[in-house]
């Protein structure tokens, strides 16, 4: 997928070089790439490395200019799509999850979000996906910071067996489902395969509580997302999960439900 801050600093590079008498072959070869790989950057297909910047910059005198547009380069922490949210998540007094299929992105190990993020389709590159799990990594320090939050947690069973980064990967992730649930702030249920059917099966949402006492809800899937303030829509969704919630686990038989497929891996 293209990008403005790819097609623009991709062409910086071209006109540069062009500028500089400097051939695409030549930048290529000297930069360690072949013809058609320099090509995609220069038109913004693909992201211009800090190895190109830095040899364009070199081979055609550009004295650090070309090389100041690695800065603007650098991944996002999250999809454009989920920005508003994540702003919203970081100030609520009141988080709660369903997830159907996955573990919360909140209560993910560095591993598995890994393993989850690393198998994105159309693929990611390195930086992107590393850069994805530092951020999804940051976003669970406020569990520990803001112990004035609520944040509870109903997962599927599903989610418990999905595999995702193998059976290690699984079990240190279920291990560490029970290790967060102690917090005072946080709570994790599991809600059993055949409880609340078609309800349950609906798909994951998040409701959100902020400090002026606003409610958004926030609907995620594979291509699209939607963050609802609609008091209707919000008010059909905190219905669901209060209907959700009642059909789940309590927190302690959730642990040990956990812990029980945890040990069967």
């Amino acid at each position: 997928m293209t990008q403005p801050n790819w097609r623009y600093c991709g062409g910086q590079v071209k006109l540069w070089r062009e500028e500089a008498g400097v051939g695409r072959q030549a930048l290529a070869e000297e930069a360690g790439y072949d013809y058609e790989y320099v090509k995609s950057m220069e038109c913004g297909r693909r992201r211009p490395t800090l190895r190109l910047l830095q040899v364009a910059d070199q081979m055609c005198g550009a004295r650090g200019k070309l090389l100041a547009g690695h800065e603007f380069l650098k991944p996002e922490p999250f999809p454009a799509r989920s920005q508003e949210y994540m702003e919203l998540e970081a100030e609520a007094i009141a988080v709660h999850d369903y997830s159907l299929g996955l573990v919360p992105g909140l209560l993910q190990t560095r591993e598995y979000a890994a393993a989850l993020i690393g198998e994105s389709c159309p693929p990611l590159d390195d930086e992107t996906v590393e850069e994805r799990v530092r951020g999804r990594l940051a976003r669970q320090e406020a569990l520990k910071r803001r112990t004035g939050t609520v944040y509870g947690f109903v997962i599927y069973e599903a989610a418990l067996h999905t595999g995702v980064g193998g059976p290690q990967v699984m079990r240190e992730q279920l291990l560490h489902l029970t290790e967060v649930g102690t917090r005072r702030n946080v709570s994790i249920q599991v809600l059993p395969f055949g409880k609340c059917g078609g309800l349950a099966l609906n798909g994951s949402f998040i409701l959100l509580e902020t400090a002026d006492r606003e409610h958004f809800a926030y609907v995620e899937s594979p291509e699209t997302s939607a963050l609802h303030a609609d008091a209707h829509k919000v008010g059909d969704l905190a219905q669901a999960h209060g209907m959700i919630r009642m059909q789940a686990l309590g927190v302690e038989e959730s642990a040990a439900f956990i812990r029980k497929v945890a040990q069967e891996l």
